[in-house]
């Protein structure tokens, strides 16, 4: 249990200026009359406002003050408290991490009942202070009809659904909604899709990649369900016409996690995608991305460099944002100053200087990395080079000693190149600021849980390009599906990739305008991995799938 000091929060009103001596005496003869809380008393006599007392509750006990409204409260703990006892009590679990239980209270200082908290559940119990009303309002959230999703559905009282907006404050769909989110952390999903269709309202989760079909909800409740994530995410719940950007920033159990979130009119109704960002689950450090030894020597050699471009790039959610931060961090020192420039934010790191592209205010990447080399920066992070004008800067800030890290839409390491070249920056400006290129994927990996070994045909081994590996006997891995993995045989991902360092060579081939095509035969005779390379290295490790790796890489990748 907390350790509880026994100060009085009249003491402590009175220490802090908020009631005089004389008043603090009124207000305890009428608590021995009333039996009424001595905060309660002052706020009614217009002496102190609730914060001023929920601050001095805070100060009394050594107890923080918790705001409710941010939390998503897990199924299972809120099954800890019998409704009740939270109820008569004026008190909410909200989540347990290890062994410790962390309630909301009306009254954090009534050590009986934290006593018997503990006794009932055979936790240690981490009492924090809330408002009366806020416990009351989650209550109502989280207690009543609870279980499966269909149970939740059929609590819902019909005769409301016309009333989209007042039913998206309604208990039963903010349930819903909860549990939507719940399940997708839980299952470690990336996005969550709401999808309206003509009959009913569809949900898929993205896990490791793929997108996996949810149960679906009735096609009257989209409206409001519609409306609680907009509630949420702080968007307008009228406006149906126009696609429209939020985020909710919450809580889920013991984890800080941001959604993203974007609205879009379709015929059918409003699409909604949610971007879940858990910072908790970023796993940073180059090491543990999946690079093989000597590509992570050569890029660590890059990255490390005094000034130059080094660019990541790939397909939107193959983890070039992970392999930037992942670099910065190695990078972020006292005596650097680190500068980035992203659309949008997705995580924040203490001593670098983040900035976020606002387009509707004329902050773009442009515009912010122009104002960065006014700000004495030695590492800049651009989200993207989109255009002519942020690449000609990114060019300009490397040719004059600064380190710029940035990403591109492109299928491969030497397609950099022509990408450039297409947008208008000129080949001797690419070939002198240039220092390297890296393409990645991310690949399923195989369950570790369910993995099977088995011998590959020589037909397949001959599809994948591996002739040479007929006659050694080697076994390949799959997945069988169990609950880990929800019966699709991966769980998690792996990177990989192709590095391209820019050699004399490669500066030639760039200034002769040679064709992507060109350069990679080039980059390869100098030893570059090909992405599909890369894969078949993950194949024989028994890391992944033969359908994975022809699903994520080309033949000539």
């Amino acid at each position: 249990m907390a350790d509880i000091s026994h100060k009085k929060i009249g003491e402590i009103l009175v220490e802090n200026g908020l009631v005089t001596e004389t008043q603090l005496a009124e207000a305890l003869a009428e608590q021995r009359v009333t039996g009424n809380r001595l905060g309660e008393i002052v706020v009614k006599k217009g002496w102190v406002s609730r914060e001023e007392v929920e601050k001095s509750l805070t100060q009394q006990k050594g107890i923080s003050s918790f705001n409710l409204s941010g939390y998503i409260i897990e199924p299972e703990v809120v099954k800890l408290i019998p409704e009740d006892f939270a109820r008569k009590y004026k008190l909410m679990p909200v989540f347990v991490i290890e062994n410790t239980l962390t309630i909301a209270m009306a009254d954090p200082s009534n050590v009986f009942i934290i006593d018997e908290i503990q006794r009932l559940t055979k936790l240690n119990v981490e009492p924090v202070s809330a408002e009366e009303l806020d416990i009351r309002k989650v209550e109502d959230q989280y207690y009543g009809p609870t279980g499966s999703l269909q149970e939740i559905i059929a609590s819902i009282d019909k005769n409301k659904l016309a009333d989209a907006e007042k039913l998206g404050d309604e208990a039963p769909v903010i349930k819903i909604v909860n549990y939507l989110i719940i399940q997708a952390v839980q299952t470690k999903a990336s996005d969550i899709h709401i999808e309206p269709e003509d009959k009913l309202l569809n949900v898929r989760y993205r896990i490791d990649g793929m997108l996996h079909r949810q149960p679906s909800l009735p096609r009257d409740l989209a409206a409001a369900v519609t409306s609680r994530f907009k509630i949420m995410a702080g968007l307008d719940i009228a406006e149906k016409r126009l696609p429209q950007d939020g985020r909710i920033m919450m809580k889920v159990g013991s984890k800080d996690i941001d959604f993203r979130v974007s609205t879009c009119p379709t015929i059918h109704g409003e699409n909604i995608v949610l971007r879940i960002l858990d910072k908790t689950g970023l796993v940073l450090g180059l090491e543990s991305l999946g690079f093989p030894p000597n590509t992570l020597g050569l890029f660590k050699e890059l990255i490390s460099s005094p000034y130059g471009i080094v660019l990541v790039t790939g397909p939107t959610g193959s983890g070039k944002t992970t392999t930037l931060y992942s670099s910065l961090q190695i990078l972020n020192k006292e005596d650097v100053n680190i500068m980035t420039v992203e659309d949008p934010v997705e995580y924040q790191f203490p001593g670098m200087r983040q900035v976020h592209v606002n387009v509707l205010a004329g902050l773009t990447f442009a515009s912010a990395l122009r104002s960065f080399l006014r700000q004495d920066p030695d590492i800049v992070m651009v989200g993207e080079i989109r255009d002519l004008e942020t690449a000609e800067i990114a060019v300009q800030a490397a040719l004059t000693g600064h380190m710029v890290f940035s990403t591109l839409h492109t299928n491969d390491s030497p397609s950099a190149f022509t990408r450039l070249m297409n947008m208008g920056v000129e080949p001797f400006l690419i070939s002198s600021s240039l220092l390297g290129v890296l393409a990645q994927r991310l690949l399923r990996r195989v369950c570790e849980k369910c993995k099977e070994l088995y011998s590959p045909s020589e037909a397949l081994l001959k599809d994948m390009g591996l002739e040479d590996k007929i006659k050694e006997n080697i076994k390949f891995a799959k997945g069988k599906g169990c609950k880990v993995c929800n019966q699709s045989g991966y769980k998690g991902r792996i990177g990989i990739y192709e590095l391209l360092k820019v050699t004399p060579e490669i500066q030639e081939a760039v200034l002769k305008k040679l064709s992507a095509d060109e350069i990679r035969n080039l980059a390869v005779s100098q030893g570059m991995v090909t992405l599909r390379r890369a894969a078949l290295e993950k194949l024989l490790l028994g890391m992944t799938t033969p359908e994975e790796v022809m699903r994520v890489t080309l033949e000539s990748g």
